[in-house]
Parts: structure tokens; C-alpha cells; sequence
């Protein structure tokens, strides 16, 4: 498994496909974190679409999504499956933020959460508006996520830095 960016550092950019649940629209377009400079966005890698603690994860950060737009950031989901999963999953639990689909998991490797046997870790980084890593979290067995109000203050201790 390769080395997760340290804190600190300047984060590689990367561009994944994915979309948006927008109205009744989903807007599917490429993502590029390097066109994401200016704002601090928030990187929640996780296993799988429709899956219980996947969908309890990005229902809670969807359903919060005002708390991080108050700190002027974006939440970006990124799991392996592609953009029809991502699609079908954010009609059917209204998911308001982007999902990217990682599928040959090139961007989770070169973050250190690619796994083998399950794809990926359950992983959130905070990547602040200057492109720099300020928090991350990986999870060991994914069981579990980090809660809302958790990066909602790390977002702010973060910006206050």
C-alpha cells in the first residue's frame, strides 16, 4: 500500500469522473482538485455505494452539507465504483455531493487507502484551500466514520491555522 500524504504537504493533484445530484438532474463531469484551489474540500474515500455504513456516511454529510458550505468548503465522495452506481445511489438516497468513481483505484493508492480484498479503507482528508493537507483520518477496519461534527471542527480549527 502506498504512503498517505503527510500533513503539511502539497497534495498530487488528480481528475476522476463523477456527478451531482442537482433537482432531478445528475450532472456527471470530470473533477480536478487542482481546479478545487481556493476553497478546502474534503476527501471521504469509501468501500462501496449502497452499502450499510457507506450509505449511513454520505447520508449524514449530505444532509449536513450547509454546516461545510458555512466554512466555504466541498465534500467530495470517492469509492470504485463508476459513475451509473454513483448515479443510481444519490437518486435513491438524495446525496446532494459529488461521488467520483475511482474505479481502477489509482487515486486511493496514491492516498494509501487502497486494500486489498476490500478496495479501499474508509478514509476523510482535509485538503485546505492552499492545496495543502491539514487533517486525515483512516480508518483501520472502515466499521465506523467520522462524524459531521468532527469535520465541521476540524474544519474550523484547520482554517484558523
Amino acid at each position: 500500500m502506498a504512503s498517505a500524504p503527510q500533513t503539511g504537504t502539497l497534495v498530487s493533484d488528480f481528475t476522476l469522473p463523477g456527478g451531482v445530484l442537482t433537482g432531478d438532474r445528475f450532472e456527471r463531469r470530470d473533477y480536478a482538485l487542482s481546479l478545487q484551489r481556493g476553497r478546502p474540500l474534503v476527501l471521504a474515500f469509501y468501500p462501496g455505494d449502497d452499502t450499510s455504513v457507506c450509505t449511513k456516511q454520505l447520508c449524514a454529510y449530505s444532509s449536513g452539507l450547509e454546516q461545510f458550505q458555512d466554512q466555504d468548503a466541498e465534500v467530495w465522495g470517492i469509492s470504485p465504483q463508476d459513475v451509473d452506481s454513483h448515479e443510481r445511489f444519490a437518486r435513491k438516497y438524495d446525496l446532494r455531493m459529488p461521488l467520483l468513481a475511482d474505479t481502477d483505484r489509482r487515486v486511493a493508492r496514491a492516498f494509501g487507502v487502497a486494500a486489498p480484498g476490500i478496495g479501499l479503507r474508509r478514509a476523510v482528508f482535509l485538503v485546505g484551500a492552499d492545496g495543502t493537507l491539514r487533517w486525515k483520518h483512516v480508518a483501520l477496519l472502515g466499521a465506523t466514520f467520522q462524524s459531521l461534527d468532527t469535520l465541521a471542527r476540524q474544519l474550523a480549527d484547520r482554517a484558523a491555522t
